[in-house]
């Protein structure tokens, strides 16, 4: 059981969106929130205090009567419930509630607990509501999603509950939920903050590190079936570089390789064997960059999913509202929390990270299917008969195609503001945008990346040398050979690799 008194860790996240941990409130949580509530409504008291007493945004200039207050906040979640395009998978959604949950708890928005009290029930019911995908500008926070959520703990509009989209409030009346009050800015503050943002951005840290340790395993196998020297994976060479990350990379690939019987040691065949007798050396004195410079190439990856990690950790623990409720000084302060910037450049930084990934899987499988690059493998790795069958030919089409698409998406939303709100949001995030289409950019890797495990399972099977391969390889081996068989007539193959996709995308390479 997750308990909110504390702040939230990145395998939190995890425990809750893949493994069903349930949540509760704490003590601390709960003394957080019946304070904040309190002192604001007590504090607002003859008091002008934005969203709880005016209009929003330009609207602001309009006092509200105080018999008003809750029908205001019941408008502009049902004005701003206007969201299009695709509906959000239950997961981006589920860390969308939990992120939203912990900044309330934090107290500084001063809501009514019955807001926390229904986010529990619903993420402990996987239920979760229909939002879209479209609609978030990423100033005022994540108005439109956000919206789309306060709509479903008032009891209205739609949830997605055990894989079915239903009413709200059928759902609540079976399984006696109680809708959320409305009392002082509730609606409000569940709309004002980044949490649909911030809350894809995990999930796609989640899936970027599960893919990052694929095209680790990948580029690891690769130097294998060319029996590569293992100099370029070294600690002597990659420490004499100071970048983490680089460090990181080349110790896993170490650590894959270390019984390996098939990379070689320079020392036993260039340093001292007969150097001088030879003009022209056949096989390659260093690898085509792809297979080299892999510490290199993917070491800034992982450093940026290390430092989009930690931004984001920091601003799920954030208090991402307008205004501030401050208990201890008893004051509340108007600003702009709710402003995304944050989260939008890092998933701009996460989406060019993870699109170069897809462009070194790319890479590396077309040296596998070129046999004249490769010189060990036949054209297109085509274990039939040349002319007459394809091999993974008809594949790589895709992957170079996906490849593509993902170095379009790789543009940057964090710059491409546009005013908006009659010229009061007149510079915006667009995070949501940019943890979206990160979002895309990930799933295309996963298919680059597996078409690219599906061709090197294929030159596994033609180079029939198992027993020399790492143990690292051979654990994996067994279960990929399952899903995507040797390929010797030719057979539709989009079956197998997306099988192939879901299993990566699914489970650990490490």
């Amino acid at each position: 059981m997750l308990n909110l008194d504390n702040a939230l860790e990145f395998t939190d996240f995890y425990h809750v969106l893949f493994e069903n941990e349930k949540i509760e409130l704490g003590e601390d949580s709960q003394k957080r929130l019946e304070e904040s509530f309190d002192f604001l409504k007590n504090f607002s008291q003859n008091k002008i205090i934005y969203g709880v007493n005016t209009g929003f945004g330009p609207m602001a200039q309009y006092k509200i009567n105080d018999e008003d207050k809750i029908k205001l906040q019941l408008n502009l979640i049902r004005s701003h419930s206007s969201g299009a395009g695709a509906v959000m998978q239950p997961v981006y959604v589920k860390a969308l509630m939990l992120a939203r949950l912990n900044t309330l708890c934090l107290g500084k928005s001063g809501i009514h607990r019955s807001i926390a009290d229904t986010l529990i029930h619903l993420i402990n019911n996987d239920i979760t509501p229909v939002i879209f995908e479209h609609g978030g500008v990423g100033a005022s926070g994540d108005l439109v999603q956000l919206a789309h959520l306060a709509l479903v703990l008032i009891g209205e509009g739609e949830v997605i509950f055990k894989g079915e989209r239903r009413n709200t409030a059928t759902v609540f009346e079976e399984l006696e939920i109680k809708p959320a009050k409305i009392k002082i800015r509730e609606g409000l503050a569940v709309m004002n903050g980044t949490s649909a943002m911030t809350g894809i951005g995990i999930v796609n840290l989640i899936y970027s590190k599960r893919l990052l340790n694929w095209a680790v395993f990948c580029s690891s196998v690769i130097n294998e079936i060319v029996e590569a020297y293992d100099d370029h994976l070294s600690e002597e060479l990659n420490s004499s570089k100071l970048h983490i990350g680089q460090q990181n990379i080349a110790r896993k690939m170490r650590d894959h390789l270390a019984d390996s019987k098939l990379t070689r040691d320079r020392n036993d065949h260039l340093y001292s064997n007969g150097a001088n007798e030879n003009t022209f050396f056949k096989e390659k004195v260093q690898e085509y960059y792809s297979l080299r410079c892999v510490p290199q190439i993917l070491g800034p990856v992982s450093d940026t999913l290390e430092n989009s990690l930690r931004i984001l950790i920091e601003e799920v623990n954030s208090a991402n509202d307008n205004p501030i409720i401050d208990v201890k000084t008893e004051h509340v302060y108007h600003g702009g929390n709710f402003h995304g910037d944050y989260v939008s450049l890092e998933m701009d930084k996460l989406r060019l990270a993870i699109t170069k990934t897809s462009m070194l899987a790319e890479r590396q499988l077309n040296y596998l299917l070129n046999s004249k690059l490769n010189d060990i493998l036949p054209p297109f790795v085509n274990m039939g008969k040349l002319g007459l069958n394809f091999g993974m030919q008809g594949a790589q089409f895709t992957a170079v195609s996906t490849t593509a698409e993902n170095q379009m998406l790789s543009n940057s939303m964090y710059v491409h503001s546009i005013p908006n709100n009659n010229d009061n949001q007149d510079i915006v995030s667009m995070g949501a945008n940019s943890a979206n289409i990160t979002k895309k950019v990930i799933d295309n890797s996963f298919e680059v990346i597996s078409t690219e495990l599906a061709t090197i399972i294929q030159a596994l099977y033609f180079l029939d040398f198992d027993d020399k391969l790492s143990s690292a390889t051979r654990s994996k081996l067994d279960k990929l050979r399952l899903i995507i068989p040797k390929i010797i007539e030719d057979r539709p193959l989009y079956k197998e690799i997306g099988e192939l996709k879901e299993y990566l995308k699914n489970n650990e390479a490490y």
